[in-house]
């Protein structure tokens, strides 16, 4: 479940999986006052928490995991740092929204604004967390340029 290069990972790559978190977090939150759009709340969060994940992974373990169970991912990371253990409950959760949130279902969503907000607040809890452990800052991160 893990790509390698064969040669050292480069280590700005965790800090372009994080910008792109949080450009899905920012979207989270742009869109949570419309109500027509909480499952794309949800879906961004639930992108948001995989590339941090991933982000943290390459980081640590330089390897980038392919997937996107967050309760993998998640497990994968309390492997290396047992404080993602409490994120766990919350990854096992959101992952439900990955395909869900993206296609008509069969069962109609019954994702309300309380638990987006819930959904939203525990994810920009947990990238803080991540860009707490990595010593990433959104706001003065500059994308490399190709």
């Amino acid at each position: 479940m893990s790509r390698s290069s064969g040669h050292k990972t480069d280590s700005k790559r965790y800090y372009d999986w994080l910008f792109h978190a949080w450009q899905d977090l920012h979207s989270a939150k742009m869109l949570i006052n419309d109500s027509r759009l909480y499952e794309q709340v949800v879906f961004h969060c639930q992108q948001a928490i995989e590339k941090s994940l991933k982000a943290y992974m390459l980081y640590k373990a330089r390897r980038l995991l392919d997937g996107h169970n967050l309760t993998w991912l998640c497990k994968q990371a309390a492997m290396l740092d047992d404080s993602f253990a409490k994120w766990i409950s919350k990854c096992v959760l959101l992952n439900r929204y990955y395909i869900e949130t993206r296609y008509p279902a069969d069962i109609p969503s019954d994702i309300d604004r309380d638990f987006a907000e819930d959904i939203l607040s525990a994810s920009e809890e947990m990238m803080d967390f991540v860009c707490e452990l990595i010593r990433f800052d959104y706001n003065s991160y500059h994308k490399r340029k190709r």
